[in-house]
């Protein structure tokens, strides 16, 4: 049994004992933390509003959480069945102090977790994290008296979530009703199955075809969307039945897309394309993390804007793109934020931007996807010994390479000519991760494997 407390939140298998697994104590223990923390903030509101995907222990965990906010004394608005977007949107949409999601995201059904929102519905700071951390440490909370509890209202956001994504600018819903597109789906049997389809039929998509869409919670395979776990909508694609397959996490903040053909379109580029639609109508800046692809740089630097890279972590990305004023941003992994929708990584928005662009182009995703420079991204790692002083290693490394272009703001980034490599030090783990991107595979691996004999030297 796991159990993982970091300042995102507190995820882990179901059961156990206390402190080995995510069980009733430890929730209602985090849960009373973050309370206190959000009660000790400025923010005058005294709601609080939880959403979950449809794992199977979420019923458990939705009425351990929300018990727990009104013996805390916070009302709570709980949206029930509801992606992580439209919970973020709810948190603003209340005025309230704050939003826990329920969601492990892409970790296998026996995994769930408390994700932590602050009354911008964005996830913590490391600072807000921290506090959250050491008030469950100590257990320093006090429940309410009983003429101070909370109260429970439960509403339902999805179409409020829609009409934000169809009331977007660059949302064209009448160019996506005249194309007439068929359009599949794989929404993993979790809330997904509840949103996607709803949107894509509000877009004026008619021909939809579900596949894994009853939100059970039972995953038909792994829920990360990776091109090895996506073989049965590749398929489905290869038949010609659909004009684009589209792909999303049990939480619903992930996209990766499908081509006609079959073929991965890349989540990488799931944000490159994206980006491109938008800096096409809108002139400005971008950011996604450094651990993404250069070519949500060569695209931003061809519209006129300028790239910005952040440390890796949404948090990261969300602080980054505000401070520099971008119009689009994300992660690699398929994380598409739009500040003109709100500022966390949203599936849906992703869906209609992209479908807005390639309507627009009149294009095939398997054409779109070659008008952009084509990278392959190698991701390996360097496993040590617990011993081993990993940031004076990365230090050496930083040394080493100071004639090129190095960015120290999350390990060590070292921009080539040719391509890029970052080494991050994993907070879990005595190991070095390494990722790096060139123009084929063969040379990102050899671009990594320079570095790590480096390291290893």
């Amino acid at each position: 049994m796991s159990l993982v407390k970091s300042i995102s939140g507190i995820r882990g298998t179901i059961g156990g004992r206390v402190g080995e697994g995510l069980n009733p104590v430890d929730i209602v223990r985090f849960t009373a933390a973050y309370a206190t923390q959000r009660r000790s903030t400025a923010v005058s509101s005294n709601t609080i509003v939880v959403g979950r995907d449809a794992r199977l222990s979420g019923q458990m965990l939705d009425l351990l959480v929300t018990g727990t906010l009104i013996g805390m004394g916070f009302d709570v608005v709980d949206i029930g069945l509801a992606t992580t977007p439209t919970t973020e949107l709810a948190v603003v949409a209340e005025h309230a102090a704050g939003g826990i999601i329920l969601t492990a995201s892409h970790n296998p059904m026996q995994w769930n977790a408390l994700k932590l929102l602050n009354e911008h519905g964005e996830f913590l700071t490391d600072k807000e994290g921290k506090q959250v951390l050491g008030i469950a440490e100590e257990e320093d909370f006090c429940f309410a008296q009983v003429e101070q509890l909370g109260k429970l209202t439960r509403k339902d956001y999805l179409q409020y979530h829609i009409d934000n994504v169809l009331n977007l600018e660059l949302t064209d819903k009448a160019a996506i009703e005249a194309a007439n597109l068929t359009v599949a789906v794989d929404c993993v049997n979790s809330v997904g199955g509840i949103a996607i389809p709803a949107l894509l039929r509000a877009l004026g998509v008619k021909n939809v075809i579900e596949l894994n869409c009853t939100p059970d919670g039972i995953f038909p395979h792994n829920p990360e969307p990776l091109p090895q776990h996506l073989t049965q909508i590749s398929e489905l694609m290869r038949t010609g039945k659909a004009d684009v397959g589209f792909v999303v996490d049990p939480d619903v903040d992930r996209l990766a897309i499908i081509c006609e053909n079959g073929d991965m379109f890349g989540e990488e580029y799931t944000l490159v394309s994206v980006a491109d639609y938008v800096l096409t109508h809108t002139q400005g800046n971008t950011v996604s993390n450094l651990s993404s692809t250069r070519a949500l740089s060569d695209i931003t630097l061809k519209h006129g804007g300028k790239y910005f890279a952040s440390a890796v972590g949404e948090v990261n990305v969300v602080t980054e793109m505000r401070r520099v004023e971008a119009v689009i941003g994300g992660e690699g992994n398929g994380g598409v934020i739009y500040p003109a929708s709100h500022s966390g990584r949203d599936a849906l928005v992703g869906i209609a931007l992209f479908l807005s662009h390639m309507v627009h182009l009149n294009m095939k995703p398997s054409e779109i996807k070659q008008l952009y420079p084509q990278y392959f991204i190698s991701k390996n790692r360097i496993d040590l010994t617990p011993d081993i002083n990993i940031d004076a290693l990365l230090e050496k490394v930083k040394e080493q390479f100071k004639n090129e272009q190095i960015n120290d703001i999350d390990g060590v980034k070292i921009d080539f000519p040719q391509g890029w490599v970052h080494l991050r030090k994993s907070n879990t783990e005595p190991i070095i991760r390494v990722y790096s991107e060139a123009a084929t595979e063969q040379e990102a691996q050899q671009l990594a494997e320079r570095i790590i004999s480096v390291v290893k030297s």
